[in-house]
């Protein structure tokens, strides 16, 4: 084989000049390059045998240290280690001779059992210890792994301390405007952030398409003068929902255009179940977490209404929180169960009223004392799980409750200002701890997210966000990111560089662009605009070229048509002169009305109609076959009347 390649080298080598020449190639004249194949294999195998024998060395010297442990170990295990040293050495042993056999001649086979058999033959000594000891049989473990042990105890110590997975190690700020972000919102992906606020307005972030200098992509006002109260993305993310401070949400797609808007409902009914829509200010509103179609929003008017995105005229069911005296209160926030099939929501009299989806008329679910009467219930949200419900007061407090057990909750905590109707809070995405944030006055320090864990309550870790109020917290559980929505103005993004994935680490890595030349000179030119050519005066041309010039032009050598004389032609109407008086002379010449008594006029047909009747006659031919027409009355002589019914002229 080896003789036939290179007797086919030899032959590309020296090509026929003839052939060259007809074929017109310039690179035959050259010789093809040359390659000893028996040098090359013999190359390859000198390497492979190198490259074995350092294995081989490698596994004898681990052989050797564990030798030496068991040695030193009392007891019976150095009769054991001895024995397991001198079955490793005869297998070494073994193994170097058939490796230095294989060198001296590669193509003959080997004679004999196996290296296997060998070994199993030689040492039995060495696999009944190691089975007693519970040692590996095999090659040794490569320098970067980790026992499987190792990583329990790590994992495990991350376990008793929840603080580890708090990604606050990094933070990047996205400047929303100047007023209270009310409003945060991320698709389920996690790749678009939008924010909404006091100011009106709705921006779009987009953290792949971001660079480091964090701006946002789209900027909006989709309610005109209402501040946002609440945004959230569908469970596809195909759609958001805008709650403000109207009586009509409205839901937009991906890119900020309007999909469809709630009904307002007639304010003059009393009855709210017979009115299409709300008839006060929205205060909430979410999606279905299994339905895309479907959304939820409370309002002012005391009811809580589902809508369909596809129905814009009327809502789907309202449900109607009662007091204990069973009088209308207003809901200040809702939201659903994890799996659909529960309505919350918090009232203003301190109770939270849980419906069965499908049942809107009786509670499934109340407590009436959850919070403080008169206070906001800023945020309701349920646990991962579905059996644990939070609830955010406006007394200043954070609760969670056991929905089977509803009557007391199961942990509280206490002092935790709150100054906005919208202050919420939300749970990890291990479900092990609640996150809430904390309301300040103007220079009265810094707000703050506080995390608890979820089982004792306890207060596990505080991140000071910025001197003012925080207002919204969202965890989001694929990224691993917590988004924030501060009084002044600022959504903060918290991450980890090596816990959290993509969101804020995408953006962060690019650089700023580079601003284009044209917006940043970098000295100031004088520019006199008549030096420039647009602005420079034509010289002057002789005045028969100018004439030649508009001869040719077709505006301006047009010539204007003559008036019309007689009657009119070619769509254009006869004139009989421009002046005014002109005109009246020929509206008096063309007048032919007929100023004799209109009395006379009609009477002038009544020959023909009574002949011929058509219109009025067939219509009283039974009532009044006879016409009877008034008689001329001669005029009275106003002497004798009195002076009031005399005519005035």
């Amino acid at each position: 084989f080896l003789s036939s390649l290179l007797a086919d080298a030899e032959m590309l080598g020296t090509p026929d000049p003839e052939l060259a020449a007809t074929m017109g190639f310039s690179g035959f004249g050259k010789k093809a390059r040359t390659f000893d194949l028996e040098a090359m294999f013999e190359q390859t195998r000198r390497t492979a045998v190198e490259r074995s024998r350092k294995v081989l060395e490698a596994r004898e010297k681990d052989k050797e240290d564990q030798a030496e442990k068991e040695f030193r170990s009392p007891g019976t295990d150095s009769s054991a280690s001895a024995s397991s040293a001198t079955g490793a050495g005869s297998t070494i042993t073994q193994r170097e001779t058939a490796s230095s056999e294989s060198e001296d001649s590669s193509d003959e086979e080997l004679t004999g059992p196996s290296m296997q058999s060998k070994t199993s033959t030689q040492g039995p000594a060495e696999d009944t210890d190691d089975d007693e000891d519970g040692e590996f049989i095999g090659p040794p473990l490569p320098p970067g792994f980790k026992d499987s042990d190792n990583d329990n105890d790590d994992t495990e110590e991350e376990d008793d301390n929840p603080v580890k997975k708090i990604p606050d190690s990094h933070e990047i700020t996205l400047q929303h405007g100047t007023k209270t972000v009310s409003a945060l919102g991320l698709d389920p992906s996690g790749a678009r952030l939008i924010t909404g606020g006091y100011d009106y307005d709705v921006k779009f972030w987009d953290f792949a398409g971001m660079d480091a200098s964090l701006q946002a992509f789209r900027s909006l006002q989709p309610c005109e003068c209402h501040q946002i109260k609440s945004l959230q993305y569908s469970s596809t993310g195909d759609v958001i929902l805008v709650v403000s401070g109207n009586s009509q949400a409205k839901v937009l797609d991906r890119d900020g255009f309007p999909v469809m808007e709630c009904i307002k409902g007639d304010q003059y009914i009393v009855d709210m179940t017979n009115t299409k829509g709300h008839t006060a200010m929205l205060n909430s509103g979410c999606w279905h977490p299994k339905i895309k179609e479907e959304f939820l929003t409370c309002s002012n008017d005391g009811t809580v209404r589902t809508w369909d995105v596809n129905n814009e005229k009327k809502h789907k069911s309202v449900f109607k929180p009662r007091s204990l005296q069973g009088k209308r209160v207003i809901p200040t926030t809702c939201t659903y169960s994890r799996d659909g099939k529960l309505i919350a929501a918090g009232c203003q009299d301190g109770s939270i009223q849980i419906w069965d989806r499908n049942m809107s008329v009786h509670t499934k679910f109340h407590c009436r004392q959850a919070h403080a009467p008169g206070t906001d219930t800023s945020c309701l949200t349920f646990s991962y799980d579905g059996t644990v419900l939070a609830s955010r007061g406006g007394d200043d407090t954070l609760k969670i409750w056991d929905i089977r057990q509803f009557k007391k909750p199961l942990n509280s905590a206490e002092r935790l200002p709150s100054f906005f109707p919208m202050t919420d809070c939300c749970f990890s995405p291990d479900d092990k701890i609640v996150v809430t944030g904390t309301s300040v006055k103007k220079g009265g320090g810094s707000g703050k997210l506080f995390f608890f864990y979820r089982e004792t309550f306890q207060k596990l870790y505080e991140i000071e966000v910025t001197d003012a109020s925080v207002v919204r917290c969202l965890w989001h559980p694929k990224l691993n990111q917590i988004m924030v929505g501060t009084g002044n103005g600022l959504a903060k993004v918290y991450y980890d560089p090596v816990k959290s994935q993509r969101g804020a680490k995408l953006c962060v890595v690019k650089t700023k662009r580079k601003e284009r030349q044209a917006e940043t000179l970098t000295q100031d030119y004088i520019i006199t605009p008549h030096a420039l050519p647009m602005f420079r005066e034509p010289r002057q041309r002789s005045t028969r070229k100018q004439l030649e010039k508009d001869r040719l032009d077709p505006l301006k050598s047009h010539k204007p048509e003559p008036p019309v004389a007689g009657p009119g032609r070619g769509g254009r109407v006869g004139t009989h002169g421009g002046t005014l008086s002109s005109y009246i002379v020929k509206n008096i010449a063309l007048d032919k009305t007929d100023d004799s008594n209109p009395r006379e006029a009609i009477l002038r047909h009544a020959k023909e109609a009574e002949e011929n009747p058509y219109w009025v006659a067939p219509a009283y031919a039974k009532t009044q076959p006879k016409t009877v027409f008034a008689e001329v009355e001669p005029e009275d002589d106003e002497t004798d009347k009195p002076e009031w019914k005399k005519r005035k002229i």
